[in-house]
């Protein structure tokens, strides 16, 4: 399995300001913003970690899933939510020679913890052999800071904030607790050997 971001977070909907204020840096001055490009830095590394943390996209963006095998022919989870749409299914040959799925042939289940790509009728579409089929799809809360849950908003700035403060140290730091407690509801619960 292979996971790729399509579509990076653009500059401007990270909320810049919000880590500043948050982090109370002066303000009132001609050079307010010269630290902008470390607060970005930050806050894209934080939401990487939350994201990674909760299996869930804050900012909605495209993502492509690239895998060999399906692992039920009836349905493929897919690593991220929420899914807001799957925008094609490709079948890849061992020459690399596409094949475009028709979508009458797969839907969407966009369940908000556990999203499923599932077959139309009983069977998902047979992936050549030693070939791969990838999934381009949207995923994520929306395309503005407001869009996200509000917990997740402060344990972003919270994370960023930390590892601002802690740049000095070479920042070593595992997740604050308050962070893990904001996240706490976010996670996966996973029962059994092979959850």
């Amino acid at each position: 399995m292979d996971l790729r971001e399509t579509s990076p977070i653009p500059s401007a909907a990270l909320p810049v300001a919000a880590l500043r204020d948050h982090l109370r840096l002066s303000s009132g001055f001609s050079d307010d913003t010269t630290q902008d490009g470390l607060l970005e830095q930050y806050l894209r590394a934080a939401i990487a970690s939350i994201e990674a943390r909760v299996s869930r996209a804050l900012f909605r963006r495209g993502y492509v899933l690239r895998l060999a095998r399906w692992r039920n022919g009836y349905a493929e989870r897919l690593p991220i939510a929420p899914v807001a749409s799957v925008e094609s299914v490709t079948l890849i040959d061992r020459t690399g020679a596409e094949t475009i799925v028709d979508p009458e042939h797969y839907s969407l289940d966009a369940d908000g913890m556990h999203p499923r790509l599932e077959a139309a009728g009983t069977t998902l579409p047979g992936i050549p052999a030693r070939g791969a089929v990838e999934i381009a799809f949207t995923a994520g809360f929306g395309v503005v800071w407001d869009d996200i849950p509000a917990d997740l908003r402060q344990a972003v700035l919270l994370l960023a904030a930390q590892y601002y403060e802690s740049r000095e140290a070479g920042g070593d730091e595992d997740m604050g607790f308050a962070v893990r407690v904001l996240l706490e509801r976010w996670r996966d619960l996973r029962l059994g050997a092979r959850a």
